[in-house]
């Protein structure tokens, strides 16, 4: 029988927290700048950006499990929703 570690339940609880915070916010992002990018009528464009969303909450969840450590994870999390943040906030400013 193995025993489980507090270094191994302390990097689950942190790629949980950034599987279920930061991915939310993530997905929020994502789906807010989907929604203005898309040269669709407005109902449209929140409709699909909405749908798209579970996709990429899904998505995200998936990869925070499957890499190397917390660490990592984090910081893909964090890096990813910056570059995004970005983005949304340059498309807003030119709308």
């Amino acid at each position: 029988m193995t025993t489980i570690t507090w270094r191994y339940r302390g990097g689950v609880a942190a790629r949980t927290v950034a599987a279920i915070g930061g991915g939310y916010v993530l997905t929020s992002i994502a789906s807010a700048l989907i929604a203005i990018a898309l040269p669709l009528p407005r109902a449209d464009a929140v409709t699909i950006a909405t749908l798209l969303s579970f996709v990429v909450y899904t998505c995200v969840i998936l990869w925070v499990f499957a890499t190397t450590s917390a660490l990592r994870a984090w910081i893909g999390v964090v890096a990813v929703s910056a570059v995004l943040g970005a983005a949304l906030w340059i498309v807003g400013r030119m709308a």
